[in-house]
């Protein structure tokens, strides 16, 4: 299924959570802490005030509680506003 977002909004793929500490312990599900960052896999053709920044493919930094977690194909994304994300890696 393919999703299109609308406006400024960008459809992300969030980085999966850490497994292990630096010290080698391992983190069960329930204690792993939300990941935040991801990969760009869809944008939104912008508004006519603000043009769109970000592009397919961006590995972005976003806040912990932005976006809502939607579920496509049995994968988990975010979909949140362009102005959620607070930087692009480079």
């Amino acid at each position: 299924m393919k999703l299109k977002p609308l406006a400024d909004r960008v459809l992300i793929k969030p980085g999966e959570a850490e497994e292990t500490t630096v010290a080698g312990i391992i983190i069960p599900d329930s204690a792993k802490e939300k990941p935040l960052k991801g990969t760009i896999v869809a944008v939104g053709p912008g508004t006519k005030d603000d043009a769109m920044e970000l592009k397919e493919g961006d590995t972005v930094l976003y806040g912990k509680y932005a976006g809502t977690e939607i579920k496509l194909d049995d994968e988990k994304y975010l979909i949140m506003r362009q102005s959620d994300v607070l930087g692009v890696f480079e």
